[in-house]
């Protein structure tokens, strides 16, 4: 029964992303999709083409190279987008709002952009004292394409392949690419959806390449949760403190789940901030409120301050 509905609740997913791909979204998709703020590189990388061998690399514009090396945050993207290496890359692009909410971030005060409210008048209200408080400073952020590794005939050694080649040919890549920093406090990890899944299964594989771990809507099952909470305890314990933020919303089909997760790393004292927001699990949730509060999460976390106010 846990596999049924895993896979009832992973293709309602999906679909319910392509019906989000709005003309919104398509009105992202210019000749400059990383807007006033970000120059985006297309970049071909070596690696297995069942796996990744694509992403694009956004660097804030202006970014000095004499001054400290800014934080590299690895994105990874949903199931709707794995089956084209183009579109996945883009995902976060022309999908997600990655560059429209890096500029709302950059211009406070944040408005809301939709009709829904996703973001409420509190929210809101916290989330411009907190900007007032600490302005966004950014960071670089590298987009690999994501493959459906439940596809693959050994998911396992798919999952093994892509942890591999996320943390020696991605990350370095973008070190080389920008002035980015080497150390691990200041490079994290994150996904949505299935994008989540994998940031899961490839932070516990490569803890040593990342000092941070997102989760955004993560398409897990909710008897899943203690069994990551257990890896990323043990993690903690071998490799010293990580930040881990969990992000879900109240119509999301795997909110149970990622409440859960959140409910099993505080039983085990792992650190980490949980944050439910209103809304379904779609993409104009993403480019309204989701992006948003991820960016916002681990732009502190690279800063050491405490967690943003939800």
């Amino acid at each position: 029964m846990r596999t049924t509905r895993r896979a009832f609740l992973i293709g309602a997913s999906a679909a319910a992303w392509t019906l989000g791909t709005t003309r919104r979204a398509e009105a992202e998709r210019t000749n400059d999709p990383g807007g006033p703020d970000l120059d985006v590189r297309d970049l071909d990388l070596p690696g297995d083409r069942a796996l990744g061998r694509r992403m694009t690399l956004s660097i804030p514009r202006g970014l000095d190279p004499t001054k400290a090396p800014a934080p590299l945050l690895v994105l990874l993207h949903g199931l709707g987008e794995t089956g084209d290496e183009r579109m996945g890359a883009y995902a976060w692009l022309e999908r997600y709002g990655l560059a429209t909410a890096y500029a709302r971030l950059c211009r406070p005060p944040i408005a809301r952009t939709s009709k829904r409210l996703d973001f409420t008048d509190e929210h809101l209200r916290a989330v411009n004292e907190e900007l007032t408080r600490a302005p966004f400073r950014g960071f670089v952020i590298a987009c690999p394409y994501t493959p459906n590794v439940n596809k693959a005939a050994n998911p396992k050694a798919a999952l093994d392949g892509y942890a591999r080649w996320i943390a020696e040919v991605v990350v370095p890549r973008a070190r080389r690419e920008a002035h980015v920093a080497t150390d691990v406090a200041r490079t994290a990890l994150d996904g949505c959806s299935l994008g989540g899944y994998v940031a899961l299964e490839v932070f516990s594989r490569r803890p040593d390449a990342f000092g941070a771990l997102g989760v955004v809507q993560t398409a897990i099952g909710e008897h899943r949760a203690p069994g990551y909470a257990d890896r990323l305890a043990s993690i903690v314990t071998a490799h010293g403190a990580r930040g881990v933020h969990v992000e879900t919303s109240t119509a999301d089909p795997f909110r149970a789940a990622n409440v859960a997760l959140s409910a099993e790393l505080t039983k085990r004292k792992v650190p980490h901030d949980g944050i439910v927001l209103p809304g379904p699990h779609d993409q104009p949730w993403l480019r309204e409120v989701g992006t948003l509060e991820m960016l916002r999460w681990h732009d502190r976390r690279f800063r050491g301050l405490s967690a943003p106010n939800p």
